[in-house]
């Protein structure tokens, strides 16, 4: 929760708000303050052709993990999506769905999770921000996504329900 008015300083107060519940507020401003936070994309880049599904890994980190990035003030996630694909791949988004939402508290981010088809896998090239990469199977991507994070759960719910 945030203690001082992001407008003006001022501490703020809980107050009711009816069909919100107690929420912060600015005597000064005379103005509720709703939670902020970041918000940012995450892919699932599938290889069309192939039936295969896009891993990286970033930062020196050993896990396989799905593309994502931040959504840059005015833009839509949609072109965020298509933005943060081709930066760090090179690749185009020929068509995307979207997948699932969660909120991820270690980042204070509200990541949305967008299935990518690639027509044209062949166009990969990744920029500095990708240590490593690797095209693999569902069942595959599966066994090699870092188990127990946001990625995974993404992964498992959009495998889950094309099986459906």
């Amino acid at each position: 929760m945030m203690n001082y008015c992001m407008e003006c300083g001022t501490k703020l107060e809980l107050r009711h708000l009816e069909n919100e519940g107690e929420i912060p507020f600015c005597s000064q401003c005379n103005q509720f303050r709703f939670p902020i936070f970041n918000t940012a994309v995450s892919m699932i880049c599938v290889d069309m052709k192939n039936q295969k599904i896009l891993l990286i890994k970033q930062y020196g980190r050993p896990d396989y993990i799905l593309v994502a990035g931040y959504i840059s003030r005015g833009e839509d996630a949609e072109t965020a999506v298509k933005r943060e694909v081709f930066e760090e791949t090179g690749m185009t988004v020929d068509r995307l769905q979207f997948n699932k939402t969660s909120f991820f508290e270690p980042s204070n981010t509200l990541m949305v999770n967008f299935a990518c088809m690639i027509e044209h896998p062949e166009d990969l090239k990744v920029n500095e921000e990708v240590d490593n990469f690797k095209w693999f199977t569902f069942d595959e991507a599966r066994a090699n996504i870092k188990k127990n994070s946001l990625a995974e759960r993404f992964l498992l719910h959009y495998l889950d329900h094309l099986e459906k």
